[in-house]
């Protein structure tokens, strides 16, 4: 009788401890499951999420950066782009009757209404407006489709094989998408347009006059909650869901941040551009006064041209000293005479871990005549 009891008692207990390592097992998983969810939130198929350094487009970080995916409103950052580099900011608009009433965000502009073009970039890049874009659109290129042309041109000779334009606004059409690196490349060069990067940085502003007068709230929450946010627009629909191009700038070094499909999209942006401002800092590889190359003149009075890039150069590097950059010379092995001061005279590689990072062209700093040339200048004048 004792026996069989112990038996029955090893078997019991063997049934006990396998369901307890399976319960173990199951909550390990469940934890590790929503764990890798609340870290990885962003990066979920259909997401994507880019930091890059303005200056030299150099990319921080990135997770599915070549992903075509929908941008809703960011669409407007080349929207605004392109107008302001086919407009003065001060040219006054008048309001069309295909811009009224456009579906989505709007600031309730009407047919025939005068503003200037800064004062709907305002509506177009604080409040979204969807009305405001149409009306730059057209302003801009006479016609709806020429703007959109102007944008995939734009696009194209970027560079940019993964983003295609429909509309200035970002309303849904499958054929209308970009890339966390697309959109963050378009970005950059958006910032570094002095007057756009006013415009995206403002928080509040009123425009127009008398009936057309504005208060307009900037939607971009960075601006009030983030250390030195910078600007620049947030988008969504149902299909793309939220979507963010953030700035900032700290410590000399300037960030775009793009989140596609990302819900928490404020605070996802805050954290990426946090851990690239605790992980890079900006390094200075070059002077302006610094001489790249010295090139011999044929027939110069001077037997070579000392040449320069005119700015320093400052790249994102690791801060722990990890990363590796490397600076190439690419000139000519002689220049003819006469060599103008300010003359392309070759150019400079950068490149960081034997990648090329970008290139910069280098230029003569001074004249260099022909031989005999002030001879029969003084003689003919």
């Amino acid at each position: 009788m004792d026996g069989i009891a112990s038996v029955n008692d090893k078997d019991y207990f063997k049934r006990i401890a396998a369901a307890v390592a399976s319960i173990i097992i199951f909550l390990s998983s469940l934890f590790s499951f929503f764990s890798i969810q609340k870290k990885e939130y962003a990066f979920a198929r259909g997401s994507s999420a880019i930091v890059m350094e303005i200056s030299t487009n150099r990319v921080l970080y990135g997770s599915n950066v070549n992903a075509r995916l929908p941008m809703a409103s960011t669409t407007k950052v080349m929207t605004a782009r392109i107008v302001v580099e086919n407009c003065a900011l001060n040219e006054v608009v008048t309001v069309p009757k295909k811009a009224v009433g456009v579906e989505g965000s709007s600031i309730y502009l009407k047919e025939g209404e005068k503003l200037t073009v800064k004062e709907l970039l305002y509506g177009l890049m604080l409040r979204s407006g969807n009305d405001a874009a149409v009306t730059l659109a057209i302003h801009t290129a006479k016609s709806l489709d020429g703007f959109i042309d102007m944008m995939n041109e734009k696009a194209q000779s970027m560079g940019l094989v993964n983003t295609h334009f429909v509309n200035p606004h970002g309303l849904h059409d499958d054929n209308h998408y970009t890339s966390a690196y697309d959109l963050a490349f378009i970005s950059a060069a958006a910032m570094r347009n002095r007057a756009l990067s006013e415009i995206v940085g403002t928080k509040n502003i009123t425009v127009g006059q008398g009936e057309s007068v504005r208060f307009m709230h900037n939607k971009n929450r960075l601006l009030s909650a983030y250390n030195g946010a910078t600007g620049v627009k947030t988008g969504f629909t149902k299909k793309a869901g939220r979507c963010f191009v953030g700035g900032s700038k700290r410590d000399g070094m300037e960030l775009v941040c793009v989140v596609l499909n990302c819900g928490p999209m404020f605070e996802e942006c805050m954290r990426l551009m946090d851990n690239a401002y605790k992980e890079y800092e900006m390094v200075k590889i070059l002077d302006s006064r610094d001489i790249i190359a010295q090139i011999p003149v044929k027939q110069g009075v001077t037997g070579s041209a000392e040449c320069a890039l005119g700015e320093d150069i400052y790249i994102p590097m690791k801060k722990d000293g990890s990363e590796r950059c490397a600076v190439n010379s690419v000139v000519p092995r002689s220049l003819e005479a006469p060599v103008k001061k300010g003359a392309i005279t070759g150019k400079i590689e950068i490149f960081v871990n034997d990648c090329l990072l970008f290139s910069k062209n280098v230029y003569s700093i001074g004249d260099i005549n022909k031989k005999g040339a002030g001879f029969w200048k003084r003689i003919f004048g």
